[in-house]
């Protein structure tokens, strides 16, 4: 079976209280996540993380540390690889909802840790909580 890779990102930015991770809800799924999505054909995860953050948040990151590499089965159960990078946000475009994204959230790491429906998500937020400077 085909792996299917992915790139993402634990974007963030400085808020009032400290650091701020960006989170996505995805009507399809009913869930709280990461920015993140397959890369195309030919494309690098780099790229394919840059894109996918900006495309599903309106919100162009640049690539920062890369974090541990996430493995898990897909819901067709194929096996999934999905590198993350930390990400500071740079400049943000007026959100639109839309099929596949339809509500963003800023929110404090130990907050955001607790909103992600995905145990691997969150722990992944913990991770890079420190690196948020």
């Amino acid at each position: 079976m085909t792996e299917v890779r992915a790139a993402g990102g634990v974007v963030w930015r400085a808020g009032a209280a400290g650091p701020e991770v960006l989170l996505v809800h995805r009507p399809r799924y009913d869930d709280w996540s990461l920015p993140k999505g397959k890369l195309d054909p030919g494309e690098t995860f780099e790229a394919a993380a840059r894109r996918e953050v900006l495309e599903e948040t309106g919100v162009d990151a640049t690539l920062g540390e890369e974090l541990e590499p996430v493995r898990y089965r897909d819901n067709k159960g194929r096996p999934k690889l999905v590198r993350y990078w930390v990400m500071p946000a740079g400049a943000e475009t007026a959100f639109t909802p839309n099929d596949e994204v339809d509500a963003i959230r800023w929110a404090p790491p130990a907050d955001a840790a607790r909103l992600l429906t995905y145990e691997r998500d969150a722990e992944l937020v913990l991770a890079a909580a420190s690196r948020l400077r």
